[in-house]
């Protein structure tokens, strides 16, 4: 595999994974690029309810999954839950969009581990042909989540919580999305445009890794 600039390698479950500053982590033994809580449509959802946010976030979310499939080279893209913020999410010009990009990208397997905003926004067009699994979905040493707190045979891999850790001085903190990790599972944060973060406190014997958007450092 070769490198990707800001990248960290980490082993976890037995196995090495690599965190990407892009909010992201690969599998490399499986060519598998694994993302959370993309929300595609969050804020086609609140422009529903007459809240004035910004459009494009589709193409975004879009354009950063075809970035980091080129970089890694990946042949399986993973999803842990919360592909669709809600019903707003099947809009015809979100569906177009993906549709289109779906084309493009016909050659990848694309899974989605269903979460609890996906039961509620109901599963994505059967024409994005992805493969729909419940939690946890366990592959090798590692149990696929959407929850991080599910009891799972594997090395838990979850999203949900849209981590992030609070870098902070006497006169200034800087919220930072967070790679969080035990020693029975990760989370991962969240992949997806406008979705927000939660701070994290890290408990006894966690790691915590953070992305600064150019590269993945570990804070503890």
């Amino acid at each position: 595999m070769k490198a990707i600039p800001g990248a960290l390698t980490v082993e976890l479950g037995g196995d090495q994974l690599v965190l990407l500053p892009q909010k992201a982590a690969l599998w490399p033994r499986e060519r598998m690029l694994i993302i959370a809580d993309i929300h595609f449509g969050k804020a086609a959802a609140f422009r529903s309810f007459g809240i004035p946010v910004p459009k494009g976030t589709t193409s975004e979310n879009l354009h950063g999954l075809d970035e980091l499939i080129d970089l890694t080279g990946a042949r399986h893209v993973l999803f842990l839950g919360d592909f669709l913020h809600a019903r707003a999410a099947h809009a015809a010009s979100t569906q177009a969009a993906m549709l289109a990009w779906r084309r493009k990208r016909c050659e990848l397997t694309l899974t989605l581990v269903r979460g609890n905003h996906d039961k509620h926004a109901g599963d994505p067009a059967g024409e994005l042909g992805i493969d729909l699994v419940d939690e946890p979905w366990t592959v090798g040493p590692f149990s696929f989540c959407h929850h991080p707190d599910i009891v799972a045979p594997g090395y838990v891999l979850a999203g949900h919580v849209h981590p992030v850790y609070v870098l902070a001085t006497r006169s200034d903190a800087l919220r930072l999305p967070c790679f969080i990790a035990g020693p029975q599972r990760m989370i991962l944060p969240s992949f997806g445009a406008f979705t927000g973060g939660h701070a994290l406190k890290p408990e006894p014997g966690e790691r915590v890794w953070v992305s600064s958007g150019e590269a993945v450092h570990s804070v503890r």
